[in-house]
């Protein structure tokens, strides 16, 4: 089967320009202040996309964002409000409805606000090797899994295409942003962090760690955009089976990344196809996370 093409797996959305196609979303111009945004079924590991896409995984994506922008009112979002009605296909597409939404148009901040629960990939090797996490001290004896002290702000730049992030301190974002609009990134992202685990530890998950984003609205107001809290930014965890010392199965794309690992990919493009049975099982593993994080009580 021939490699597709990340366009191929697009919404091709024909009454709206295509503004910007990212790993996952496509990015329509809507009109002069608000864009629509479609979540795909692509998924990216090591920041390359994959020839394989997850059925179900956009429309995931969309509603769990959705949900925890209704939750987090502390912090204002992109969400514009206006009805999808306004959209040609999404009238006539329900899947395409459901992986929808329209938002302001804001100019994005360059960084990626992450923000640490608990001591995980990239930062348990950085912790192994130097008992430091982008520059943050950590005490001695933690294990993988550890839950840290506190939770703690650790950003990263926001490559281009085809490159990758790279883990950076808090003076780097200073620097790039000035230190008043990254201090208020790193506090709304840590307040973020909070409420997205206090919710949902009450659900039996753990969020190890997450990703936010931010950007400026015309009037240079700090909105938080793109995604919140979902298997694609997070690393979940179930609460119950957690054991410091292990590496915890996930409901994130975590799964996908292991497999890719056994197969000695040098981590550049192109990736190797994933087995229908990763497919399926990463497909499930999305769809009990939303069931655990949206249920209703009673």
């Amino acid at each position: 089967m021939p490699p597709a093409t990340a366009r191929a797996f697009g919404a091709e959305i024909e009454s709206l320009p295509l503004s910007h196609q990212g790993k996952v979303r496509d990015v329509y111009e809507l009109d002069e202040r608000n864009l629509l945004i479609v979540t795909s079924d692509r998924i990216s590991a090591f920041d390359v996309v994959l020839d394989d896409t997850i059925p179900g995984k956009g429309r995931v994506l969309n509603e769990l964002s959705n949900f925890w922008f209704a939750r987090l009112s502390a912090v204002p979002n992109h969400l514009s409000g206006k009805d999808l009605a306004c959209v040609a296909e999404t009238r006539t597409s329900v899947s395409l409805a459901a992986r929808s939404v329209i938002v302001k148009k804001t100019t994005p901040l360059p960084v990626e606000a992450i923000v640490r629960g608990y001591l995980s990939g990239s930062a348990w090797k950085d912790y192994q090797a130097s008992g430091r996490v982008c520059g943050i001290k950590l005490p001695a004896g933690l294990v993988m899994a550890s839950p840290l002290p506190r939770p703690i702000f650790t950003p990263s730049t926001k490559a281009a295409p085809g490159e990758h992030d790279v883990n950076v301190g808090f003076e780097y974002m200073a620097d790039a942003l000035g230190r008043e609009l990254a201090e208020s990134v790193r506090d709304k992202a840590l307040l973020l962090y909070h409420e997205c685990a206090r919710y949902a530890r009450s659900r039996g998950i753990i969020i190890a760690d997450t990703k936010f984003e931010f950007g400026l609205d015309e009037d240079g107001r700090l909105l938080l955009i793109d995604e919140v809290a979902t298997p694609d930014s997070s690393r979940f965890w179930d609460l119950h089976s957690h054991l410091p010392g292990t590496s915890p199965p996930g409901f994130d794309k975590q799964f996908v990344r292991d497999y890719l690992e056994t197969t000695g990919w040098d981590k550049t493009p192109p990736a190797p196809r994933l087995p229908p049975a990763v497919i399926k099982a990463t497909a499930g593993k999305y769809r009990e996370l939303q069931s655990r994080l949206m249920q209703t009580d009673g």
